[in-house]
């Protein structure tokens, strides 16, 4: 989880990769209107998200029911989104990528080929709410290595 530009799917596809787990592409699973929205520099709001969010709780929920080991890139900003994921899948552990604002507007006006323009980074901040000491996450820095992350997060997992 994390915004725009932290990361989620490098580092989710090289973590399900170390896990031997099915890799879920939250951006995959956005309906047309989102994608519009997005590309034309309007931030999704919370209505917006819902079914997206439904789409990517079941998928999950669907790849758990199959006995397969999961990892789903999603950027799960806000508090009530990550619970609506959770209801699905209450095992779900974040792995929260934090980046600051200057290294998610460099890294999204660097990316082709994706419907995100950085004009939308700052409403990424905006949304977001970090999850609290009482949520299963794990705050790694963005700006690490990739195969570091994968470690660190690989490690806490293993314990989970």
């Amino acid at each position: 989880m994390g915004v725009t530009g932290c990361g989620k799917t490098e580092v989710g596809r090289a973590l399900a990769a170390r896990l031997g787990a099915r890799f879920i592409e939250g951006d995959s699973l956005h309906p047309p209107e989102n994608i519009a929205k997005m590309s034309a520099g309007v931030p999704l709001t919370d209505e917006d998200r819902a079914g997206w969010l439904e789409k990517i709780a079941a998928e999950i929920a669907a790849s758990t029911a199959a006995g397969e080991r999961t990892v789903a890139g999603c950027s799960a900003l806000k508090r009530r989104y990550r619970d609506r994921l959770r209801a699905k899948n209450p095992r779900l552990v974040f792995v929260h990528l934090v980046i600051d604002r200057e290294t998610a507007h460099r890294r999204v006006a660097a990316r082709r080929g994706h419907f995100m323009p950085s004009s939308l980074v700052d409403s990424q901040f905006a949304a977001l709410e970090p999850p609290g000491p009482d949520e299963a996450a794990l705050p790694l820095d963005g700006t690490r290595p990739v195969d570091e992350l994968v470690s660190e997060a690989a490690a806490v997992l293993a314990e989970a």
